[in-house]
Protein backbone atom coordinates (compact mmCIF):
# COMPACT_ATOMS: atom_id res chain seq x y z
CA UNK A 1 0.00 0.00 0.00
CA UNK A 2 1.45 3.58 -0.66
CA UNK A 3 -0.18 6.65 0.61
CA UNK A 4 0.55 10.38 0.46
CA UNK A 5 -0.95 13.28 3.11
CA UNK A 6 -1.01 16.42 1.27
CA UNK A 7 -0.80 19.28 4.03
CA UNK A 8 -1.80 23.08 3.15
CA UNK A 9 0.31 25.29 4.82
CA UNK A 10 -1.76 26.76 7.79
CA UNK A 11 -2.30 30.49 8.74
CA UNK A 12 0.03 33.28 7.17
CA UNK A 13 1.11 36.30 7.50
CA UNK A 14 -0.71 37.36 3.90
CA UNK A 15 -4.26 35.83 5.13
CA UNK A 16 -4.45 38.11 8.04
CA UNK A 17 -3.03 41.19 6.34
CA UNK A 18 -5.62 40.35 2.98
CA UNK A 19 -2.78 40.47 0.59
CA UNK A 20 -2.21 38.39 -2.38
CA UNK A 21 0.06 35.46 -1.60
CA UNK A 22 1.61 33.60 -5.01
CA UNK A 23 4.76 33.65 -4.51
CA UNK A 24 4.88 36.61 -2.17
CA UNK A 25 7.25 35.38 0.48
CA UNK A 26 5.23 35.64 3.63
CA UNK A 27 5.31 33.47 6.62
CA UNK A 28 3.26 31.73 9.37
CA UNK A 29 1.65 33.69 12.14
CA UNK A 30 1.57 32.54 15.93
CA UNK A 31 -1.53 30.91 15.26
CA UNK A 32 -0.39 29.69 12.01
CA UNK A 33 2.53 27.91 14.07
CA UNK A 34 -0.01 26.43 16.37
CA UNK A 35 -2.09 24.81 13.74
CA UNK A 36 1.40 23.42 12.15
CA UNK A 37 1.76 21.86 15.90
CA UNK A 38 -1.57 19.92 15.48
CA UNK A 39 -1.15 19.49 11.73
CA UNK A 40 2.62 17.50 13.00
CA UNK A 41 0.58 15.50 15.88
CA UNK A 42 -2.34 14.06 13.44
CA UNK A 43 0.14 13.28 11.18
CA UNK A 44 1.92 11.20 13.90
CA UNK A 45 -1.33 9.06 14.56
CA UNK A 46 -1.75 8.35 10.70
CA UNK A 47 2.25 7.94 9.30
CA UNK A 48 4.00 4.64 10.35
CA UNK A 49 7.49 3.97 8.49
CA UNK A 50 9.49 4.80 5.88
CA UNK A 51 7.86 8.15 5.31
CA UNK A 52 9.48 11.10 2.87
CA UNK A 53 8.84 14.39 3.39
CA UNK A 54 8.23 16.88 0.83
CA UNK A 55 7.86 20.81 0.73
CA UNK A 56 7.18 23.68 -1.20
CA UNK A 57 10.26 26.39 -0.74
CA UNK A 58 8.31 29.26 0.42
CA UNK A 59 9.02 30.33 3.53
CA UNK A 60 5.07 29.61 4.97
CA UNK A 61 5.66 26.02 3.75
CA UNK A 62 9.21 25.86 4.70
CA UNK A 63 8.04 26.31 8.10
CA UNK A 64 4.85 24.09 8.26
CA UNK A 65 7.36 21.48 7.03
CA UNK A 66 10.29 21.71 9.41
CA UNK A 67 7.64 21.79 12.17
CA UNK A 68 6.30 18.19 10.79
CA UNK A 69 9.65 17.22 10.15
CA UNK A 70 10.99 17.87 13.90
CA UNK A 71 7.99 15.60 15.35
CA UNK A 72 7.90 12.86 12.94
CA UNK A 73 11.79 13.05 12.49
CA UNK A 74 12.18 13.71 9.07
CA UNK A 75 14.51 15.83 7.15
CA UNK A 76 12.09 18.03 4.38
CA UNK A 77 12.97 17.91 0.92
CA UNK A 78 12.31 21.11 -1.14
CA UNK A 79 10.78 21.49 -3.98
CA UNK A 80 10.36 24.28 -5.88
CA UNK A 81 7.43 23.21 -8.44
CA UNK A 82 5.43 22.68 -5.18
CA UNK A 83 4.94 26.28 -4.79
CA UNK A 84 1.49 28.10 -5.19
CA UNK A 85 0.52 29.80 -8.88
CA UNK A 86 2.67 33.07 -9.60
CA UNK A 87 0.66 36.35 -9.70
CA UNK A 88 3.90 37.98 -11.04
CA UNK A 89 2.89 42.01 -10.25
CA UNK A 90 0.22 41.08 -8.32
CA UNK A 91 2.16 39.19 -5.33
CA UNK A 92 2.15 40.85 -1.73
CA UNK A 93 -0.82 42.91 -3.48
CA UNK A 94 -3.62 43.87 -1.26
CA UNK A 95 -6.73 42.11 -2.28
CA UNK A 96 -8.74 44.52 -3.29
CA UNK A 97 -6.23 46.35 -5.08
CA UNK A 98 -5.58 43.05 -7.07
CA UNK A 99 -9.45 42.21 -8.01
CA UNK A 100 -9.51 45.63 -9.39
CA UNK A 101 -6.55 44.50 -12.15
CA UNK A 102 -7.37 40.67 -12.10
CA UNK A 103 -9.11 39.74 -15.42
CA UNK A 104 -11.11 36.27 -14.58
CA UNK A 105 -10.35 33.47 -17.10
CA UNK A 106 -13.95 33.22 -19.39
CA UNK A 107 -16.61 30.84 -18.66
CA UNK A 108 -15.87 29.62 -21.92
CA UNK A 109 -12.99 29.17 -24.31
CA UNK A 110 -9.17 29.13 -23.94
CA UNK A 111 -8.78 28.97 -19.41
CA UNK A 112 -5.63 27.21 -19.56
CA UNK A 113 -3.41 30.04 -20.93
CA UNK A 114 -5.47 33.07 -20.23
CA UNK A 115 -3.85 36.42 -19.35
CA UNK A 116 -4.60 37.59 -16.19
CA UNK A 117 -3.64 40.92 -16.98
CA UNK A 118 -0.61 40.73 -14.63
CA UNK A 119 2.94 41.14 -16.21
CA UNK A 120 5.05 38.07 -14.32
CA UNK A 121 2.06 35.96 -13.76
CA UNK A 122 1.58 32.26 -14.63
CA UNK A 123 -0.93 30.41 -16.55
CA UNK A 124 -2.61 28.11 -15.09
CA UNK A 125 -1.04 25.85 -18.00
CA UNK A 126 2.34 26.68 -16.75
CA UNK A 127 1.33 26.21 -13.06
CA UNK A 128 0.00 22.85 -13.87
CA UNK A 129 2.31 21.38 -15.72
CA UNK A 130 4.89 22.66 -13.12
CA UNK A 131 3.54 20.83 -10.15
CA UNK A 132 3.05 17.97 -12.63
CA UNK A 133 6.86 17.86 -12.72
CA UNK A 134 7.02 17.84 -9.27
CA UNK A 135 5.00 14.88 -8.30
CA UNK A 136 6.21 13.10 -11.10
CA UNK A 137 9.45 13.24 -9.29
CA UNK A 138 8.07 12.55 -5.83
CA UNK A 139 5.69 9.17 -7.13
CA UNK A 140 9.51 8.15 -8.21
CA UNK A 141 10.45 8.22 -4.35
CA UNK A 142 10.53 4.50 -3.35
CA UNK A 143 8.98 5.55 0.12
CA UNK A 144 5.82 4.20 0.67
CA UNK A 145 4.38 6.72 2.92
CA UNK A 146 4.75 10.50 2.11
CA UNK A 147 3.96 13.78 3.63
CA UNK A 148 3.68 16.76 1.01
CA UNK A 149 3.35 20.41 2.52
CA UNK A 150 2.16 23.05 -0.07
CA UNK A 151 -0.60 25.56 -0.44
CA UNK A 152 -4.26 25.64 -1.36
CA UNK A 153 -3.89 25.87 -5.31
CA UNK A 154 -1.17 23.34 -5.82
CA UNK A 155 -2.51 21.06 -3.46
CA UNK A 156 -5.82 20.86 -6.02
CA UNK A 157 -3.15 19.99 -8.76
CA UNK A 158 -1.11 17.44 -6.84
CA UNK A 159 -4.37 15.38 -6.00
CA UNK A 160 -5.60 15.77 -10.01
CA UNK A 161 -2.25 14.02 -10.74
CA UNK A 162 -2.75 11.67 -8.23
CA UNK A 163 -6.39 10.57 -9.68
CA UNK A 164 -4.51 10.39 -13.25
CA UNK A 165 -6.25 13.99 -14.86
CA UNK A 166 -4.63 15.16 -17.61
CA UNK A 167 -2.98 18.21 -18.22
CA UNK A 168 -5.56 19.72 -20.51
CA UNK A 169 -8.44 18.73 -18.79
CA UNK A 170 -7.58 21.17 -15.61
CA UNK A 171 -9.32 24.53 -17.10
CA UNK A 172 -12.05 24.14 -14.56
CA UNK A 173 -10.63 21.55 -11.50
CA UNK A 174 -10.95 22.86 -8.36
CA UNK A 175 -11.19 21.12 -4.61
CA UNK A 176 -12.20 22.88 -1.86
CA UNK A 177 -8.84 22.78 0.69
CA UNK A 178 -8.65 25.21 3.61
CA UNK A 179 -5.58 26.50 5.36
CA UNK A 180 -4.10 23.71 7.34
CA UNK A 181 -6.06 20.96 6.19
CA UNK A 182 -4.73 17.19 5.42
CA UNK A 183 -5.89 15.57 2.27
CA UNK A 184 -4.74 11.15 2.75
CA UNK A 185 -4.65 9.50 -0.65
CA UNK A 186 -3.79 5.89 -1.04
CA UNK A 187 -3.16 3.37 -3.89
CA UNK A 188 -4.20 -0.24 -2.71
CA UNK A 189 -1.97 -2.95 -3.32
CA UNK A 190 -5.04 -5.16 -5.21
CA UNK A 191 -6.53 -3.29 -7.93
CA UNK A 192 -3.83 -0.09 -7.76
CA UNK A 193 -6.06 2.14 -7.69
CA UNK A 194 -5.22 5.82 -6.54
CA UNK A 195 -8.15 6.92 -3.96
CA UNK A 196 -8.89 9.81 -2.10
CA UNK A 197 -9.56 8.57 1.32
CA UNK A 198 -10.47 11.88 3.25
CA UNK A 199 -10.41 15.38 1.59
CA UNK A 200 -9.60 18.72 3.25
CA UNK A 201 -9.86 17.33 6.74
CA UNK A 202 -9.05 20.16 8.91
CA UNK A 203 -10.81 17.90 12.55
CA UNK A 204 -7.22 18.49 13.91
CA UNK A 205 -6.95 22.45 13.84
CA UNK A 206 -8.37 23.72 17.16
CA UNK A 207 -11.08 26.65 16.52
Amino acid sequence: MKEIFVVTHPEATHHIENRVGGWFDSRLTERGRDQAEQIAQALSNLVDTGVALYTSDLRRARETAAIVGSVLGLAPQELTALREKSYGEGEGMPDALFRERFIPPPLNGERMDHDEGLAGAETKAHWASRVFSGMDTIMRDPAPQKVIVTHGGSATLAIAHWIGMPLDSLDTVSFRLDSGSITHLREDDYFHNHAVVTLNETSHLSA
